[in-house]
């Protein structure tokens, strides 16, 4: 069994008129609630939107969260990312290259693949050629006897939020034939729609991390205030794949 956490878009700095105080609050109350848990995880996955305006002074907060309380998530960027600057304040790379941030992690039980979807400049999400290209070989290279999990900010189907699915991931039938070929891949996992969802892609589960700095209506929900609920709280996802090839998703609110 392989039991791991899955958050996404902390969006350290964002504003609500408290100077970025709420979202750190956020952030915190789901890091020490991962590193309170009785029993142990695998690994924690963070699917992008670790910053809101993709500075500095953002990534180096994040850093010194992760490293307060002793989580230290696979991660990868969102819309709000600036590539350069997280490379450097989160990988310690260099800044200057602004290239898509794409990683391998090979885990004791599973490997993830930490995509870069991001477009700079742009709240949309796209996988271009190198980042796929890296992917199917990655894909390749992995133990074929234990899962491998995709993961990215953006859903690359749409998910039924009218804030979000106009900037979902595009270009999506080309990771559909990266994915079909590699039957190891047990799930794909995203952030970006501040809500938590399970739906399918190319007949693999995809799983979209609820927000931890806010909660997106639905279209039935209404939005008298907006899109976004800032008031309900953080949440987050824990996944178990099991020894039958079975993957099952708990959600999780942070009070």
């Amino acid at each position: 069994m392989f039991a791991f956490a899955h958050l996404s878009d902390i969006h350290l700095g964002q504003d609500r008129g408290d100077g970025g105080a709420r979202a750190r609050e956020r952030a915190e109350r789901v890091l020490a609630h991962l590193a309170g848990l009785p029993g142990e995880l695998d690994a924690v996955v963070l699917t992008g939107d670790i910053a809101d305006h993709g500075d500095e002074a953002e990534y180096a907060l994040a850093a010194k969260l992760f490293a307060d309380h002793g989580v230290l998530p696979l991660i990868c960027p969102g819309n709000h990312d600036a590539r350069g600057r997280y490379r450097a304040g989160l990988l310690g790379g260099d800044a200057r290259d602004t290239s898509p941030v794409n990683q391998t992690h090979k885990l004791l039980g599973a490997t993830f693949l930490m995509c870069d979807s991001s477009v700079p400049g742009e709240g949309h999400g796209y996988l271009d050629d190198a980042t796929l290209s890296w992917l199917d070989q990655a894909l390749a290279g992995a133990p074929r006897n234990s899962p491998a999990f995709v993961c990215f900010h953006h859903p690359p189907v749409p998910l039924h939020g009218q804030y979000v699915d106009p900037i979902r991931q595009f270009g999506e039938e080309r990771l559909a034939q990266v994915v079909e070929r590699h039957p190891h891949v047990a799930a794909l996992l995203c952030g970006h729609s501040h809500t938590p969802a399970v739906t399918s892609f190319a007949g693999r589960p995809l799983i979209a991390a609820p927000g931890v700095v806010s909660t997106l209506r639905m279209p039935w929900e209404g939005e008298a205030d907006g899109p976004l609920d800032y008031g309900l709280p953080p949440m987050l996802a824990f996944h178990v794949h099991d020894d039958e090839g079975r993957l099952t998703t708990h959600f999780r609110a942070v009070p």
